[in-house]
């Protein structure tokens, strides 16, 4: 058993946190609230970007859905006239330099998820562990709005507004910080927050907008021809998921008729050929994170399945409302201050 199916086992399944675990869990929480208590008291100076700052964060570890909301709402910021950029950390990647991500850059310095964001939105990304000096970058090359994909417990760089995702299904897991449960920091946290967004399930918290993740077709690696995911139903593959929650994506595909057999590995897996290559002539099914890793150990058997954030009624309006109204009062407080 792997590292991370030991810890899924104990802060997924209920089962038993070592006694070990506790007193570090408490230590984490301490850790953690003392950190943020001197940001929010200004003993730790926090760097306020010249446009608006959006935080989409988590409370967990592990993916929530974050990436497809921050792509979602990008796009939407864009719709309106402003010129978004995308801040995120490039976890993975070997590269501690502070960047503009190109297309075509090697996700093995990056980092997956940047290069990802980069294709899907088309707009400035910039990565770094250093997010305020990323976020400049974005501000250097034209940017008046900046979405930063996680980040919520990155004190260091100010925000305008913050959206929580949570995990629907695997919700706050055993409720214990790190390392005996998967949580950052505890959920009242939540009270802070402009947003809350549950991906999948059922809302948890009352004001809590409910999105769901929508795969439609699957893209080849090879020549990036596309054909309806639902063609698929009755197909016997193998998916590959290396994110924090595997099993979502492998249900996704279950949903629409598909026969999985399953292979999760670990988030931000560096994906190997014998990773991806099987003895069989099945389509192999990925997510678009991974597939960014195996362009060129695919074969024609390899495929991708790009997903959309997706909201019911008239949530995506309300919660987009929620996110200007903030980047407003921002801009409104500095034409104060310029007239002052």
């Amino acid at each position: 058993m792997s590292v991370q199916s030991w810890l899924n086992r104990i802060w997924y399944e209920r089962a038993a946190p070592p006694w070990w675990m506790l007193p570090l869990s408490l230590t984490y929480g301490a850790a953690a609230g003392a950190r943020r208590y001197l940001y929010a008291k200004h003993l730790c100076s926090s760097v306020t970007m010249s446009c608006p700052v959006v935080v989409v964060g988590n409370l967990s570890v592990g993916g929530a859905g974050k990436t497809p909301l921050v792509c979602w709402l990008a796009a939407r910021l864009a719709d309106l006239g402003m010129r978004p950029g995308v801040v995120t950390r490039g976890y993975g990647g070997r590269s501690g330099e502070v960047r503009l991500i190109e297309p075509t850059d090697d996700p093995t310095l990056v980092g997956d998820e940047p290069i990802l964001l980069r294709r899907r939105t088309g707009m400035q990304v910039a990565a770094g562990r250093d997010r305020p000096a990323a976020a400049q970058l974005l501000v250097d090359a034209g940017c008046n709005v900046i979405v930063s994909d996680d980040g919520l417990q990155h004190y260091a760089l100010a925000r305008d507004c913050e959206i929580v995702v949570i995990d629907g299904d695997r919700r706050f897991g055993n409720g214990w910080l790190l390392p005996a449960g998967p949580l950052r920091e505890p959920p009242a946290r939540l009270g802070a927050a402009d947003a809350i967004v549950v991906n999948g399930g059922r809302a948890l918290l009352e004001g809590a907008f409910s999105m769901r993740l929508e795969a439609k077709s699957v893209v080849a690696l090879l020549d990036g021809a596309a054909k309806p995911l639902n063609g698929l139903a009755g197909t016997s593959v193998h998916a590959i998921a290396g994110i924090g929650n595997p099993e979502r994506f492998f249900n996704m595909l279950r949903a629409h008729g598909i026969v999985v057999t399953g292979h999760p590995l670990a988030d931000h897996a560096r994906l190997q050929p014998k990773d991806i290559a099987f003895a069989d002539d099945r389509p192999v099914l990925m997510t678009e994170k991974d597939a960014v890793k195996c362009a060129t150990i695919a074969d024609r058997r390899h495929w991708y399945v790009p997903v959309n954030a997706c909201f019911d009624g008239g949530e995506s309006t309300m919660l987009l409302d929620i996110v200007t109204q903030c980047i407003a009062k921002r801009e409104q407080l500095a034409q104060g201050t310029r007239n002052g």
